[in-house]
């Protein structure tokens, strides 16, 4: 087949656009080709076989310009150039070889002849244009897709790491303060605390799966409110449920630290929080509510933390998650709603 293509289809080419011209002009003057000259005919399919070479040599070099631009961009005005040139080539190659043969034989060049032979060949070009780069102009496409996705792939997964170094700091600096004052009073009780909050570091650090079973996210946020209580006043009125339904479904982790991490930070008031977790229709539903002073700015609620977890919904879940704030008789309340796969 590839020698079909290298050697015969321009000869052949050439001659299927001589017989289409001739078949048309034929029928419309009633003079058949072959009582005319066989010399005269074997002499114009001998220019027309010409022709063919030139063309589909020409146009190819043409295309493999091309496929330099493909490679750069793809788009309508790069398919637009494209068919320009072959307009362009094929009424070239026509009016050097077939326009002076039909002038200067038969009874000479009408204005049908000229139409026909003009037209005739671009339609075949513009065919032989649609089977050849219809494939390149597809792949080329879907090779733009991809690379395009991958690029916006890699910029979200950049943002997701940075996102996600955000909260060591943060957290870094609360637990800290925690063992900071336990120094003074217990030094076991420090120590306890400082073999807790190693552990959950190590859960932050070293952790590379992409999602995690709901379970281990859910002890590490025991263990994380436990050792935030540590730190709390004893007044303190803590109410924790977490749905013994929540296992193995997975989730992106540390996505329910910050609204936890928010409430410990701004408790006030009556000294409340409740954390309450369950599965209702195949999707976690994360509730904290805390008690804060009455004079307490909403905006207070609306740190890095609580930032950085909407913009990772966005990236993460984006059409598969809710986030709502309310501030209303003393309680700050946030609510999660994650669709679990």
């Amino acid at each position: 087949m590839k020698w079909f293509w290298t050697y015969l289809f321009a000869p052949v080419y050439g001659l299927l656009i001589y017989f289409t011209i001739r078949l048309i002009n034929d029928t419309l003057s009633y003079d058949p080709f072959w009582d005319r000259s066989w010399k005269l005919n074997a002499f114009e399919m001998g220019c027309s076989v010409a022709m063919g070479f030139v063309m589909v040599y020409v146009l190819n070099k043409l295309f493999r310009h091309f496929d330099k631009q493909l490679a750069v961009r793809v788009g309508y005005k790069t398919v637009l150039q494209e068919l320009l040139w072959v307009f362009v080539v094929t009424e070239v190659c026509v009016n050097v070889v077939m326009t002076p043969m039909a002038a200067l034989t038969d009874d000479g060049l009408s204005i049908g002849d000229f139409a026909i032979i003009n037209v005739i060949p671009v339609l075949y070009n513009l065919l032989y244009y649609a089977v050849v780069r219809s494939n390149k102009l597809l792949r080329a496409y879907i090779d733009k897709q991809i690379q395009l996705e991958k690029i916006t792939n890699d910029q979200l997964q950049t943002e997701l790491k940075f996102l996600k170094a955000q909260y060591h700091p943060h957290f870094l600096f609360n637990a800290l303060n925690t063992v900071y004052f336990q120094m003074d009073d217990d030094i076991q009780a420090a120590k306890k605390s400082i073999e807790k909050f190693s552990g959950l570091l190590r859960y932050q650090l070293y952790d590379q799966q992409q999602t995690v079973p709901l379970s281990q996210e859910i002890q590490y946020l025991t263990n994380f409110i436990e050792l935030q209580q540590v730190r709390t006043s004893e007044k303190l009125q803590l109410s924790v449920h977490f749905d013994k339904q929540l296992n193995g479904q997975q989730i992106y982790p540390l996505l329910l630290l910050p609204m936890v991490e928010n409430a410990f930070k701004y408790v006030g008031g009556q000294y409340k929080i409740d954390i309450d977790a369950r599965l209702e229709d195949g999707k976690l539903v994360f509730s904290v509510v805390n008690s804060i002073p009455e004079n307490i700015p909403v905006k207070a609620h609306s740190g890095i933390g609580l930032e950085n977890l909407k913009r990772r919904l966005e990236l993460l879940y984006a059409g598969k998650s809710s986030l709502t704030t309310d501030k209303a008789a003393g309680e700050y309340r946030a609510a999660l709603t994650i669709k679990l796969d």
